[in-house]
């Protein structure tokens, strides 16, 4: 059973070098943004990032629901303690320290933890517009709210950036993951686009299998372009510095939607990523100047 297990971990400097780890072993294509930030804040970002991780494993794993749902409901209890000043999970003593000096919200934790529930619950299935725009509300532009403080900023406009910015990557990790959501018996497209352009099943394979199924990825590519957009153009209103690791996060990103959509989403278990070159050149352009 998926649990927020309580053990003591390790104190101090260990503590964060527990998170960087974490980050460093998941592979993600967010590290080396993260390695952009000054000390403290990188800490405040491996331990956020560390925090997802958990909640969404529990999510992702192979568990009942039943089980899931008291995991993740346990971790609400977490983020309650931790708010309290009684963290007990070593990620919530590591989050401590970075909740207390960046004016990191307890709601955008629960946020995340209400979005992991959404897919707990059932297998998501061409879900409504609203409802999609719902979960990625939850799952990535409340991450963006908490990422925002540890990097530095909490104005409107950074919320802006996290909402925008977060549907943005959420929507283009959906078009990614197309054939690894259908394998797990979930799809992301929108039944609405689904429909406009002829596609009736909701079933996952049956929809990847459709002619039309490159049509409304199309749509939604338009979808995840407007929101990149729209987070540009509130980052420029931000403090430039504090917004570099976002900035790189988004540049990435954009170019992977774009070599998505060069492929035209015929073979969808092929790998699409952006080269360790290209990133590094991204990272340089827009984590640097």
């Amino acid at each position: 059973m998926n649990r927020a297990v309580e053990t003591p971990g390790p104190p101090g400097d260990d503590l964060a070098a527990l998170m960087r780890e974490r980050v460093r072993a998941s592979r993600t294509s967010f590290y080396g943004a993260m390695r952009l930030l000054p000390r403290r804040r990188q800490a405040a970002m491996y331990a956020i990032y560390a925090f997802c991780r958990e909640v969404d494993d529990i999510a992702d794993g192979t568990s009942s629901r039943a089980e899931k749902l008291a995991g993740l409901e346990q971790w609400r209890q977490q983020i309650d303690e931790l708010y309290a000043g009684r963290p007990r999970h070593p990620v919530t003593r590591a989050l401590q320290e970075p909740i207390r000096a960046f004016q990191i919200r307890r709601e955008d934790f629960l946020a995340v933890i209400d979005g992991m529930e959404m897919d707990a619950w059932e297998d998501i299935r061409a879900p409504s517009l609203a409802d999609l725009d719902l979960y990625c509300g939850r799952v990535a532009s409340a991450v963006g709210r908490l990422s925002v403080r540890a990097f530095g900023e909490t104005s409107a406009d950074a919320d802006l950036v996290a909402r925008h910015l977060g549907r943005a990557l959420q929507l283009t990790n959906i078009l990614r993951d197309l054939a690894e959501d259908s394998d797990s018996g979930r799809l992301y497209l929108p039944r609405e686009i689904l429909a406009r352009h002829g596609i009736e099943a909701i079933e996952p394979a049956a929809v990847l299998a459709h002619p039309s199924l490159p049509a409304v990825c199309g749509e939604v590519a338009a979808m995840a372009r407007d929101h990149f957009v729209k987070a540009h153009e509130a980052m420029a209103r931000c403090n430039r510095r504090a917004m570099r690791p976002a900035s790189v996060m988004g540049a990435v990103y954009r170019r992977l939607l774009d070599r998505l959509v060069a492929g035209g989403f015929r073979d969808l278990r092929a790998p699409v990523r952006v080269p360790t070159p290209i990133k590094v050149w991204l990272a340089l352009r827009h984590g640097l100047l």
